[in-house]
């Protein structure tokens, strides 16, 4: 267990109109950390990321980043305080170029934690590097979620949530994703992933929790995780 952590929950309720879908929702991430939520579609994932980066605005409950409350603070304020976000679908701009995507998430250094440049992200993604002027819209699926990836990194995010990075890709780009997330810990950064690939994640994560219809049902140590609780709750 990491001793300082930088992301905290605290009894997460969210609701879409009058439908609640997460129920006390409790969590958390260590500094340089990587952390999975598993769970089936519908589990309440990407709400509980949502509810994180203030997209969705909580009901009730505590959310703690870097020490500071967040519950009620809006994305772009969110964003600028080092927290960065992947979508699931990725957002990239098609009309632009890779370099210009680039510079769209370009945020001045942030002391203690890595600053990223066009030409570092290029050594960690050398696809994006190897054409640097092609249009977001013509890359590869693979090639767009390591551009989303990049882009958010030129944040220099202390932590950054990515929410179902493995899907849709193929077994070689999802190989060189987890040796970038891998990196990402290494250079002190801390990573929270929503994942269903559950070989995947327990390559790069330390931890995990499992959501179920809005509630966390289980935590552990991801290589703790018990064949009858992944089949229980993950098959």
């Amino acid at each position: 267990m990491v001793a300082k952590f930088m992301l905290i929950i605290e009894s997460l309720n969210a609701f879409y109109g009058k439908a609640q879908i997460l129920f006390d929702v409790e969590l958390a991430v260590g500094s340089g950390e990587a952390v999975v939520l598993l769970g089936r579609n519908g589990a309440g994932k990407t709400t509980t990321l949502k509810s994180i980066m203030g997209i969705v605005a909580p009901r009730s409950g505590k959310i703690e980043f870097g020490g500071e409350p967040i519950e009620d603070v809006p994305p772009h304020k969110t964003c600028a305080l080092g927290l960065g976000y992947v979508p699931e679908d990725r957002r990239i701009f098609s009309r632009l170029t890779i370099m210009e995507n680039l510079e769209v998430g370009r945020q001045p250094p942030r002391p203690g934690y890595p600053q990223w440049t066009p030409q570092r992200l290029f050594e960690l993604f050398p696809n994006l590097g190897e054409k640097p002027a092609q249009l977001g819209g013509n890359l590869s699926g693979g090639e767009q979620q390591m551009l989303s990836i990049a882009r958010t990194l030129m944040g220099n995010p202390a932590m950054i949530v990515l929410d179902e990075p493995s899907e849709g890709l193929a077994p070689v780009i999802v190989r060189q994703l987890a040796k970038t997330i891998q990196k990402l810990k290494q250079a002190g950064v801390s990573v929270l992933l929503a994942e269903q690939n559950f070989n995947f994640a327990r390559t790069v994560c330390n931890r995990a929790y499992i959501l179920s219809q809005g509630r966390v049902c289980h935590e552990s140590a991801i290589d703790q995780l018990s064949k009858e609780t992944y089949e229980k709750y993950l098959l």
